[in-house]
């Protein structure tokens, strides 16, 4: 699974060898980036969450045990790390939301509409995905965006595979009815 690192370039990275760290930004920052936009739902902070992950990664690559593939474990840091940025920016989004609430009853009804009507077409599968809670976004992304096996999330995400089962299923269920409500609300 390791296509281009090898235990050498993981040791020499976490001896402070920049080419070997170097080596791994490559092989696995467009992965991180991925992963973290679509727990996150934004350019912005999927690229500052890339950007802490491998910070963090660089700090603790000689805790590294080989216990589990350097993709799973910078996958572990990357997953934790968006769910908290989400839960961060959920907070703040919910204290700013009164305020958006408050300036758009100042706007015109047609204004409202129309920008309500064209924010539905640009994101609907992004607010189906804000709809889940961090955990089953995550546990969704990882298995039907990245393809993961349950046990892969599993790991990746240091918790039992039945609450893999669980999250998925769940989340499933709420992304189903949610979009049937939305279907209904479109007729």
């Amino acid at each position: 699974m390791e296509n281009n690192i090898t235990e050498n370039t993981i040791i020499n990275a976490s001896k402070g060898d920049a080419d070997a760290f170097e080596s791994i930004y490559n092989e696995y920052s467009e992965f991180v980036y991925n992963v973290a936009l679509r727990v996150v739902n934004s350019v912005d902070e999927a690229q500052e969450v890339t950007q802490e992950v491998f910070l963090t990664v660089y700090r603790k690559l000689k805790s590294y045990k080989f216990k589990s593939s350097l993709k799973t474990w910078i996958y572990r840091i990357t997953v934790n790390m968006a769910i908290d940025y989400a839960r961060k920016k959920s907070k703040e989004r919910d204290h700013s939301e009164l305020y958006t609430e408050n300036k758009k009853q100042q706007k015109t009804i047609g204004t409202i509409s129309e920008e309500i009507e064209r924010e539905q077409q640009e994101k609907t599968i992004s607010t189906l995905l804000e709809s889940l809670n961090p955990d089953q976004r995550t546990c969704i992304v990882l298995r039907s965006i990245e393809g993961l096996s349950y046990q892969e999330i599993a790991d990746a995400l240091n918790i039992n595979i039945n609450t893999v089962r669980t999250r998925i299923k769940r989340a499933r269920e709420k992304l189903i009815d949610l979009r049937k409500e939305m279907v209904i609300n479109e007729v």
